[in-house]
């Protein structure tokens, strides 16, 4: 018994010594006279030299400690992480109601909307440690709709991956701008993404002959890799272990495959 309490003792110091490692910055820059204020992570132990960045876009209630969180999960697999603001520093919905309404200044204003993204991406680029040549972004929901939007944008990099993004397709035409290979991850119950959209996404891309691929989950409805959405399906958000726990894999070994790694040693970790 004192062993294995011994055993379990030096595992969580482990782990904390881990934790402990990632350093994290808040980072102001500008759009015009608008503050934004991003978020960086990244462990110094590995970045003595150039290491992938990973740019992460904000679910519709803006920057907050789950994007945060998700920036110090990438630091501690080796990259290093920016979660940009598409707000700006003084604009944080405190109700879902004025999440939509800030949200839907964006989707109805895709310039704008773009030149947010690519800002933050230019900030990724320039934090320390960065390899500027492999360089991939990640997004929820309003943010899942932001990376694609990044790419229909002819943003150069890599790859970028959804998770429960609207995929609706309001210029087709822009699909021919992306260089960019997909990760999609969805739920197969999502309510507040209609096949139609799902079919239109799919069919710009393929017009365009993009690089993608689409894991839909069981079961999982919108916000699935997010907790504070609760567990209740029947409000079309809800928390899902299982497709968050697979669409996490899922993205991993996209990265490993965009980035030359070795999948099995990644996922032995």
């Amino acid at each position: 018994m004192m062993r294995s309490l011994l055993l379990l003792l030096v595992s969580l110091m482990a782990c904390q010594q881990a934790v402990a490692e990632v350093q994290t910055k808040t980072v102001e820059y500008q759009d015009g006279d608008v503050t934004l204020s991003g978020y960086v992570a990244w462990d110094p132990e590995v970045t003595g030299h150039p290491v992938p960045g990973v740019l992460v876009v904000h679910q519709w209630m803006g920057l907050t400690k789950y994007e945060k969180g998700r920036c110090q999960q990438l630091a501690e697999l080796g990259y290093v992480a920016f979660a940009l603001d598409i707000y700006g520093q003084d604009v944080r919905p405190d109700t879902v109601q004025e999440a939509g309404q800030t949200a839907t200044i964006y989707k109805e204003d895709r310039d704008l909307y773009r030149r947010r993204l690519n800002l933050g991406l230019e900030q990724l680029r320039q934090q320390s440690g960065v390899d500027k040549e492999n360089l991939v972004a990640i997004g929820y929901c309003f943010g899942g709709t932001g990376v694609i939007e990044l790419a229909r944008s002819g943003a150069e990099i890599n790859g970028v991956v959804s998770f429960h993004g609207g995929l609706d397709s309001p210029s087709p035409a822009d699909g021919k701008n992306i260089t960019a290979k997909m990760l999609i991850c969805h739920g197969a119950d999502d309510p507040f993404v209609p096949e139609a959209d799902v079919k239109a996404c799919l069919d710009e891309l393929d017009a365009a002959d993009v690089d993608w691929q689409m894991n839909v989950y069981s079961g999982a409805v919108h916000s699935f890799t997010q907790p504070m959405a609760g567990d209740d399906n029947s409000r079309g958000a809800a928390y899902n272990a299982e497709a968050d726990r697979r669409s996490w894999a899922a993205m991993r070994v996209f990265f490993a495959e965009l980035f030359d790694q070795d999948v099995l040693k990644q996922n032995a970790e």
